[in-house]
């Protein structure tokens, strides 16, 4: 709601919100339509979204008018768009989950909102028909910073019964800011995965004229109709152009931008293929191909959440170790610095890590090491310190990225005892440690 005297203006012109309005203040003149208020904004500014599609707010103070103007707008309706069964084309499945790369704006109220029709994402991307037979599953609509590891245990079931019922590959619609959690953990929840899984979404909705959803999608759907890869990865730009997107590994991909187009990179590797979006791959690194084997997708999706990400820091407190253990935490990965260092020997021996680290470990808790610098990896063996902490009971997580990391920890503790989930932190299962490190110099 707008202030007490700005809607007693509009009742009494009879403007309501989604109305063309003429807005008036001094010298100032804009046209546009009537937004509603934001949660959090000024009650007394009034929000209009102007034919361009940017929004303003105006303060409507002494000398202020708003007319309604005569121009009838009417609601946009999708036209009745058949799912086409493209004839000899591959079976594709798209999940639909929510994200950018599935809103619009409603040009009724100027607000965005998600598509969640078949038809309206048809209708937006009409190529996508002539790639593959797509069947659209509406499995949920929520940002991705809301997403936890109960989304990903869904996504995977569904994602492993589609391609169990015949789908040719799967691509999976997501929002961008946690994309790379969600895309380690079903690297690691779909066994015998003999297919390629891709996901895909949008840093700037359909609406804007420098909207990378339709060559995001057009691409990642390409990939899982024509690529051998048998493996779960990421599908974004891989510039700041529509020439090419990357296929990132799952558990190498990290968003590095909030905004940028090419916002995701592969991390201590090369991306494992790239694609224009006339469907034409380059394979730029190994991975795993999909064989003639006709095992059955297996969605193992155990998972334990009570494991802790920790950033190490200038003045960090390791009693943050105990506050986890008396919540009832079962695992920790530890962001060190450099090569995998947290402090030792501190001036003031109350920040030293070592005995914190210690005993967490006698207590039961899975603790593991990984740096915040991303590239390169943690050893063990460079400096005194480093073997301490290794001696303390931290398993050293080589090249692996902390996000996958956590991820990871949670899964093994979910679906393994104790022991063997230790045994298995610091070896490669999906991609996630290289033995060598790739470098992408283009």
């Amino acid at each position: 709601m707008y202030s007490e005297r700005i809607e007693k203006t509009l009742k009494a012109k009879g403007i309501s919100v989604g109305d063309e309005v003429k807005l008036t203040s001094g010298d100032d003149m804009f046209e546009g339509v009537l937004m509603p208020r934001a949660e959090t904004g000024d009650s007394s500014i009034i929000v209009i979204k102007l034919r361009n599609g940017y929004n303003i707010g105006l303060k409507f103070g002494d000398g202020a008018s708003i007319k309604k103007l005569d121009v009838k707008r009417e609601e946009f309706a999708f036209p009745k768009v058949e799912l086409k069964k493209g004839k000899g084309l591959p079976k594709v499945s798209l999940l639909y989950t929510g994200g950018t790369i599935g809103s619009k704006v409603d040009y009724k109220t100027g607000g965005v909102h998600m598509l969640i029709k078949p038809e309206e994402l048809l209708y937006a991307i009409p190529e996508l028909s002539g790639i593959a037979e797509v069947e659209i599953r509406d499995l949920m609509s929520i940002a991705s910073e809301d997403m936890t590891y109960k989304e990903w245990q869904r996504i995977a079931k569904e994602t492993a019964e589609a391609l169990n019922s015949g789908a040719r590959g799967v691509v999976i619609t997501h929002g961008t800011d946690t994309m790379h959690f969600t895309s380690a953990a079903l690297s690691f929840m779909l066994e015998c995965l003999n297919a390629p899984v891709v996901m895909t979404g949008a840093q700037r909705s359909s609406d804007r004229g420098s909207s990378d959803a339709f060559m995001n999608a057009i691409c990642a759907v390409s990939l899982a109709a024509k690529s051998d890869v048998a493996e779960v990865g990421i599908c974004m730009h891989a510039n700041t152009s529509d020439d090419l997107c990357n296929l990132i590994r799952g558990t190498k991909a990290r968003k590095m931008h909030t905004s940028r187009r090419d916002a995701f990179r592969p991390v201590n590797g090369r991306p494992i293929a790239r694609i224009d979006v006339g469907g034409k791959i380059e394979y730029a690194s190994g991975y795993k191909k999909i064989s003639d084997t006709e095992a059955r997708v297996k969605a193992i999706t155990g998972f334990e959440p009570k494991v802790a990400l920790i950033k190490v820091h200038p003045n960090s407190d390791p009693d943050v170790l105990e506050y986890y253990l008396g919540k009832g935490y079962k695992g920790a990965i530890i962001e060190g610095t450099g090569l995998g260092h947290v402090p030792i020997a501190p001036s003031d021996k109350k920040y030293s890590w070592l005995g914190a680290i210690k005993r967490a470990v006698d207590a039961g808790m899975l603790v593991g090491m990984t740096s915040q610098c991303l590239n390169g990896r943690v050893n063990t063996n460079v400096y005194t310190n480093l073997r301490l902490i290794h001696g303390a009971g931290a398993i050293y997580c080589e090249d692996m990225m902390p996000e996958v990391a956590v991820v990871k920890l949670g899964f093994l503790l979910g679906n393994y005892e104790r022991g063997q989930a230790a045994k298995l932190l610091d070896k490669n299962l999906k991609g996630e440690i290289t033995s060598r490190t790739e470098v992408d110099w283009r």
